[in-house]
């Protein structure tokens, strides 16, 4: 079984469209929190309220580092999304983590941001433009067959 760490950008439903498409293989995914609110909460939630938003971020970034940091850890293979609405920086910080980690990276962006994460681009296997494409990677690594 390959475990795949859907990592970025929380705002469109890349990873529904990656999971329903890799039904049929032998795949599990894990990812952050994808709740914006509870992901920037979490610290303070768990751990009680901080008066300054510093420190409310910072818990809420401690915690979640946990998870993240598990899925990266135990993934065979780390797909990052750059969406275009907001900065991933969070992506950025998980594909320089899983480079360092020597993950199997597959970057996912639309291709006018090329040029903005050409070194991230540099550390990956595979830079792809939709989530098909992913699913298609993931289909020819686990069974060696082509689209169509």
């Amino acid at each position: 079984m390959m475990k795949v760490y859907l990592s970025g950008e929380i705002h469109t439903d890349w990873r529904e469209q990656i999971t329903q498409g890799a039904e049929d293989l032998d795949v599990t995914f894990s990812s952050p929190v994808t709740d914006h609110g509870a992901s920037d909460d979490c610290g303070v939630a768990i751990l009680g309220a901080e008066p300054n938003k510093y420190w409310h971020d910072h818990k809420g970034a401690m915690v979640n580092a946990i998870r993240t940091r598990k899925g990266i850890e135990d993934a065979d293979v780390v797909v990052v999304r750059f969406g275009d609405k907001y900065k991933q920086w969070n992506a950025a910080f998980d594909a320089g983590y899983a480079a360092a980690l020597g993950k199997s990276i597959i970057v996912l962006n639309p291709p006018e941001h090329q040029h903005a994460l050409k070194e991230v681009h540099a550390a990956a296997l595979a830079v792809a433009e939709e989530p098909q494409q992913v699913v298609e990677i993931l289909r020819y690594v686990l069974t060696g067959n082509l689209p169509g």
